[in-house]
């Protein structure tokens, strides 16, 4: 089969590989039909992610056909359509019983697809943990609505569940890219008072006002980012800040930009460290919550989708084949185009 694969550090390459077989009783074979591009993905490719193995199949957000299922899986059933998570789970152990899936206590648990183990930029995919990583996929909901449940879509109703949003809440959203609008559209379920958007990119900014046009989009670099929120929330600073852009000054932004006792939830993933300046926001009595997805939800946004209460498929700007995705990475890493995400059809 057709597989695009991790060679070494800035190197990867559409090859053949063996199809994968069943290595556990609760295993599924899933054949991928959609599968997308995402900013982790050329982490990979830059060695942000030093666990990332060279060899794997890399994709870890994908949609598909279930083709094989072990003898443990009892969810789901070859033929199935269905939704693959980007985290491997147990569902058993101390974390996974929490909801603490990212955390998942097995050999494979947290994010192995496509970073550990192969993942789904290929015809097939292996998925271990199937009835905790596979989601059925409702008959309304075409392989487009449902492409982002997996990852990036999950990880937007993750960060505003954890965020803990009330409806006399000012939220900010730092990053109107694919993740921040995952984000955004999970943040106005909870129907806040108010929804502030930070963004640079002039038709990211145009895009959030044509889909998303009961949120305020400011551009920081012609606007002084406290100064706009405290004039759009009675002067205290944001309630809750969510930042989901992943630079050092998006970071510092978060905290500043937030009131006193706020909650700041970090979104994104950073390229390398970042540092907390204690005394210079000491008496803000911020509380910050960090991820990894807890990618557990799945069910209840397909059900979302389907209900006709979000809706991702604007976010998929350009399509290619599986035999083209060199041309699509290219054009995902330059930003070209207005690209925002990349379908890939298998």
């Amino acid at each position: 089969m057709l597989a695009y694969t991790y060679k070494e550090h800035g190197k990867f390459i559409l090859e053949e590989k063996e199809r994968p077989v069943l290595k556990d009783p609760k295993d599924a074979i899933v054949k991928v039909t959609l599968a997308s591009i995402c900013t982790s993905d050329l982490h990979i490719k830059h060695g942000s992610v030093p666990r990332a193995v060279p060899g794997i199949t890399v994709g870890h957000e994908m949609v598909g056909i279930v083709e094989e299922a072990g003898s443990g899986v009892t969810k789901v059933k070859p033929g199935d359509r269905v939704t693959v998570n980007v985290e491997t789970f147990c569902g058993e152990c101390f974390f996974c019983q929490h909801g603490f899936v990212n955390n998942c206590e097995d050999p494979d648990g947290g994010w192995a697809l496509g970073c550990r183990i192969d993942g789904g930029q290929a015809e097939y995919v292996r998925v271990p943990h199937a009835d905790q990583g596979l989601n059925r996929i409702p008959d309304s909901v075409t392989d487009e609505q449902a492409l982002f449940v997996g990852d990036i879509l999950a990880t937007g109703y993750w960060a505003a569940r954890i965020s803990e949003i009330k409806p006399d809440d000012t939220v900010l959203i730092i990053g109107a890219g694919p993740t921040g609008l995952c984000t955004l559209a999970c943040v106005l379920l909870k129907e806040p008072e108010k929804v502030i958007v930070c963004e640079t990119d002039e038709r990211r900014i145009s895009f959030v006002r044509e889909h998303y046009p009961q949120a305020l989009v400011f551009d920081p670099q012609s606007e002084d980012p406290e100064s706009f929120v405290r004039s759009h929330t009675r002067h205290r600073g944001a309630d809750v800040v969510l930042e989901v852009a992943g630079t050092e000054k998006t970071f510092e932004m978060a905290w500043k930009c937030a009131r006193p006792n706020a909650i700041v939830t970090i979104v994104a993933l950073y390229d390398r460290p970042q540092t907390l300046p204690l005394p210079g926001m000491y008496g803000k009595n911020l509380t910050f919550k960090t991820g990894g997805v807890d990618g557990c939800d799945c069910d209840a946004i397909l059900k979302l989708i389907g209900e006709g209460k979000i809706d991702t498929t604007p976010l998929i700007t350009h399509t290619y084949p599986l035999e083209k995705i060199e041309e699509a990475y290219e054009l995902f890493e330059e930003k070209r185009d207005g690209v925002i995400k990349v379908a890939v059809r298998v």
